[in-house]
């Protein structure tokens, strides 16, 4: 079972929603990112989605957009946010870690590459922002092949229509 699957059926029995926490990785320097991420889980935080940062993060919003820039200041790269990961997993093996980011850092790095490296990190799942269900396949693959749940991101104003196929190809949560 999938440690994303398990926090949530572990949630489920406790009768209590997950506090998921973003935070890009990098910021403000690489070095704390994974002190960062240990905080947030003895502060209570249930799923980390740790973000890789991106020269052109056009669905973000300011705040994410200036770390970005500032981890990218620091030269964090997609190969050292899967180094994080590895390193966060030395001492936990349960939280979840879920890279959120965009296609082109993964693309560069190539889709099963980025997937072995990420899967052997202990890369839970990815959101990719920038890539709709329908273009997804090929990267779903990948990630499945190697333990890691494509997580998908809908809207309120998702139709119906697209909601069924969205459900259809996530996987972990939605």
């Amino acid at each position: 079972m999938s440690r994303i699957t398990s926090c949530f059926e572990r949630l489920a029995n406790e009768n209590r929603k997950a506090l998921v926490v973003y935070i890009v990785a990098g910021d403000p320097v690489k070095s704390i990112t994974v002190d960062l991420m240990h905080a947030l889980v003895d502060a209570g935080v249930d799923l980390i989605e740790l973000g890789v940062p991106f020269t052109d993060p056009e669905a973000d919003g300011p705040v994410i957009q200036l770390g970005a820039q500032r981890a990218l200041d620091v030269g964090t790269t997609l190969k050292d946010v899967i180094g994080m990961v590895a390193e966060f997993r030395k001492t936990d093996d349960t939280t979840p870690i879920v890279l959120m980011g965009y296609l082109n850092p993964i693309e560069k790095m190539g889709y099963a590459n980025f997937a072995e490296k990420a899967g052997r990190a202990g890369v839970d799942g990815t959101i990719n922002v920038n890539v709709p269900p329908e273009e997804g396949e090929l990267l779903d693959k990948s990630l499945i092949e190697h333990g890691i749940d494509p997580v998908y991101l809908m809207a309120p104003t998702t139709t119906e229509t697209r909601a069924k196929l969205i459900f259809s190809r996530a996987r972990g949560f939605v």
